[in-house]
């Protein structure tokens, strides 16, 4: 259950993210992800209530792992554009409900990609570790399986030794008008330390910005499951430059500076409470932004497995 209030408009949207993953034997996994949410507005503080029913395919992928330096996907994926996408975009791990605003330049047009990718390791050490991944995305209008023909790569270095990651990115959209987009993402989850710290930046031909997140359960308190512990402040600080007119792209039309103040709340079997306010400042108004969420994650066997 997702709620916003912003600028004098109220907002509420029951979610339902489904997942299934399937093993097919050693070297095959069927993947599927959906969305469905009702979505609830208010004109003012005063009118009426509306709804709209949403539902969309976010994937629907085979892969076929032949081996740690290789693995084949084929179908509906999630676009592997920096990192948010494929890695936080998921209901149960965002810490934000909204995403940032520069998300959707070099996952356009809907954040999945329907054709190919490949994704492995290409070198593993003690000290470092190099993975690849790159795609290419078929034009499709097919309700549920809309995508953009586009095609891309990702590099991602990863050192144990500080668990610090740095990757670029690189999307080459290729109908109507064609061009490139560059993105750079910096993780750092240090030993030891229930802080993390995750950035990306992303630069299309109309439209640059950033975003950094930090976040730190205090599990430091007489561990994870006690009353404090329980508790995960957060904050996220980003803006979003535009250079130039450019249709499409989804970022805003005027540079927007924004500072995000959460604080989640990890209750009992896998349900968590998140809370956040948003500071907005931009050319076409300020804005303050007040989001809630509680969000139930459960996990169950689709079939009983073998016997070993």
């Amino acid at each position: 259950m997702l709620g916003t209030v912003n600028a004098g408009s109220n907002y509420m949207q029951p979610v339902l993210d489904p997942l299934v993953a399937a093993p097919l034997g050693d070297h095959l996994l069927a993947e599927a992800r959906f969305d469905f949410r009702e979505f609830y507005s208010q004109n003012g503080n005063t009118g009426p209530y509306y709804s709209t029913f949403f539902k969309s395919t976010q994937l629907l992928q085979l892969d076929y792992i032949a081996n740690p330096k290789l693995t084949l996907v084929v179908g509906r994926f999630l676009t592997p554009f920096n990192t948010y996408n494929e890695r936080l975009s998921a209901l149960w791990i965002q810490n934000f409900q909204d995403a940032p605003i520069v998300f959707s330049l070099g996952t356009r047009t809907t954040g999945s990609s329907d054709g190919l990718m490949l994704r492995g390791n290409a070198y593993a050490s003690d000290k470092v570790e190099i993975n690849y991944t790159t795609y290419f995305s078929a034009s499709t209008k097919i309700d549920q399986f809309q995508a953009a023909r586009a095609a891309g790569d990702r590099i991602d270095v990863y050192f144990p030794g500080t668990r610090v990651e740095v990757g670029t990115s690189y999307a080459r959209f290729l109908q109507s008008t064609r061009y490139n987009t560059f993105g750079a993402h910096f993780y750092w989850l240090p030993w030891r330390s229930p802080l993390q710290v995750r950035s990306e930046y992303a630069h299309g031909p109309g439209a640059q910005g950033y975003w950094i997140e930090t976040s730190y359960r205090l599990s430091q308190f007489k561990g994870r499951d006690s009353l404090v512990g329980r508790i995960e402040p957060l904050f996220r600080m980003q803006q979003s430059f535009r250079n130039r007119p450019f249709s499409g792209d989804g970022v805003p039309g005027v540079d927007v500076k924004q500072a995000d103040f959460g604080l989640d709340y990890h209750l009992p079997h896998e349900v968590r409470f998140n809370s956040s306010y948003s500071r907005k400042f931009a050319g076409s108004g300020n804005a303050n932004i007040w989001d809630m969420s509680l969000t139930y994650r459960f996990l169950f066997p689709a079939w009983r497995g073998k016997k070993s």
